[in-house]
């Protein structure tokens, strides 16, 4: 791949975004625990809602971040087989591992439907800019926000740990 080949800024963007995503939901689980504890604290205290709309928003990004993970994939020529998640390329019609046979269209990109014959054709990208911003609660966005002014532009920045990421 070339130092200046497009498809690297995309994915970079991706990541970028996966990266976003993950300190959204930490920031998130913080705030459930917070919250937990407070109704363990204070009995009288029903913040079960609060902690339902938190946790639905953390289900969300792990959604946007697994489409974010299939774009990456398919800038780079691969897809998923949905049988046993093994890497294959876009051109393939069968699995290498299982031998599954992949659904007719899967060779476009994630979420991109190829046009019917009925159909005029539409050029697009085949690939799109990520969206960065995109956390629900207004407070965990401004908390975000302060962390990167803060961070310097020489520090390199790594993925956080959690639970999922170990599986």
């Amino acid at each position: 791949m070339a130092i200046f080949d497009p498809k690297t800024k995309v994915i970079s963007g991706y990541q970028k975004s996966i990266e976003e995503k993950n300190r959204v939901i930490a920031k998130y689980f913080d705030q459930i625990g917070r919250l937990y504890y407070g109704q363990y604290k204070d009995m009288s205290v029903d913040v079960t809602k609060d902690i339902n709309t938190r946790c639905e928003a953390v289900s969300d990004l792990y959604d946007e971040i697994r489409d974010c993970e299939l774009k990456i994939l398919f800038a780079k020529g691969l897809k998923l087989c949905p049988n046993c998640g093994k890497e294959n390329m876009l051109a393939y019609a069968f699995c290498f591992a299982c031998g599954a046979k992949f659904e007719p269209g899967s060779e476009n990109a994630p979420g991109e439907v190829k046009p019917s014959k009925a159909e005029p054709v539409i050029e697009t990208p085949a690939i799109e800019e990520p969206k960065v911003e995109e956390p629900v609660v207004e407070e965990v966005k401004e908390e975000v926000a302060e962390e990167t002014v803060e961070k310097t532009p020489e520090e390199p920045s790594e993925p956080e740990k959690t639970e999922d990421s170990e599986e």
